[in-house]
């Protein structure tokens, strides 16, 4: 009897060593399985973050874009209009008997400049001045010895810009 015991105790360690050489192999295997789970979870993430990083790459670029269109269009269009500011202003500035024709000339021209500094376009200041190549175009110079040197003195057209771009320079007459 002592044979069949240990015979049966012999099997149940060897049943316990099989099961748990099968544990070890399926811990294993598990183990396994969660690192290549762990590792598509990180592919996965970092191609998450690329695309949103080129998503909002290009949100900023397009938008850039846009602003830069608006732009280009605004100062297309107030060109074309700034000849019919100058002959306001040039109409503004004729003496006439019709006091009521001259405050309606004023008028029309004062919304006009109104509608224009609405939409960000400012003059470019002239008069006193030094002479800046990047705003102001010389049509001609004098000697003033009362003035300082490359000092405007005289403005033929006035010059316009929206932000830092110039539509149209500055037309001046600079000193010494």
């Amino acid at each position: 009897m002592s044979d069949k015991k240990d015979l049966k105790e012999n099997e149940v360690t060897e049943n316990n060593e099989e099961l748990n050489e099968t544990q070890n192999d399926g811990t294993a295997n598990v183990k396994e399985q969660l690192k290549q789970k762990e590792q598509e979870l990180e592919d996965i993430t970092d191609r998450y973050k690329r695309i949103l990083a080129e998503f909002e790459n290009h949100k900023k670029r397009s938008q850039k874009e846009r602003e830069g269109l608006y732009n280009m269009v605004l100062s297309d269009v107030v060109s074309a209009m700034l000849p019919i500011l100058d002959n306001l202003e040039n109409a503004a500035k004729v003496e006439t008997k019709d006091e009521e024709y001259k405050k309606g000339i004023e008028l029309v021209l004062k919304q006009f400049q109104d509608t224009l500094k609405s939409k960000g376009v400012e003059e470019i200041k002239a008069l006193g001045e030094i002479f800046d190549p990047e705003l102001h175009e010389a049509v001609s110079s004098v000697q003033d010895d009362t003035k300082g040197e490359k000092e405007i003195v005289q403005e033929y057209r006035k010059g316009y810009k929206i932000g830092t771009k110039v539509i149209r320079h500055s037309m001046v007459v600079v000193a010494n």
